[in-house]
């Protein structure tokens, strides 16, 4: 068998591109699945920084009562610093999607109302004294409105990110 010059080229030069457009297409897949991770970090974030606002109720009812001023401060700085990882959050999740944004959205605002309402209602209360008062119970602190809020967030992440994963949005 003897093979021209041509065809050895030839051969040479589809071999070439064809593992060019194999590398190109694996570094786009790994950068697609980067960038994947980092926003399921993200949103899992700001799941958090909600969560951690729902807490608060439970956290005033049980402020130390030896010493009301310095838990007051305390307890403020604490919401205060989490109203403000959330604000960043909605406006995050606003600019990565409409849909995810306005899920979120509607997670804080239920959660400012309920959780808000029960902060209101926990700092007008007297902070617990005793072991036995540490569980509260749901008929002073009721926070399953907000599950239908939860559902709806977890929802819009999961379909962001399955649309992310998308082959054809190479």
């Amino acid at each position: 068998m003897v093979f021209s010059l041509s065809a050895v080229l030839a051969s040479s030069v589809v071999a070439a591109l064809l593992t060019a457009t194999i590398n190109i297409l694996l570094a786009r897949n790994k950068t697609k699945q980067e960038e994947r991770a980092r926003v399921r970090t993200v949103l899992a974030e700001a799941f958090a920084a909600y969560a951690q606002y729902r807490q608060y109720p439970s956290a005033i009812r049980r402020r130390n009562s030896e010493k009301p001023a310095e838990e007051r401060v305390r307890i403020a700085e604490l919401i205060r610093a989490t109203q403000e990882r959330i604000n960043f959050y909605v406006a995050w999740t606003a600019a990565e999607s409409e849909s995810l944004g306005a899920a979120y959205a509607e997670l804080i605002t239920q959660a400012r109302r309920v959780a808000g309402t029960a902060m209101t209602e926990a700092w007008r209360s007297p902070a617990i004294e005793s072991d036995a008062e540490m569980v509260i119970p749901t008929s002073v602190l009721d926070l399953a409105e907000l599950r239908p809020a939860e559902t709806e967030y977890a929802r819009a992440v999961a379909q962001h990110l399955a649309g992310m994963t998308r082959w054809y949005k190479l």
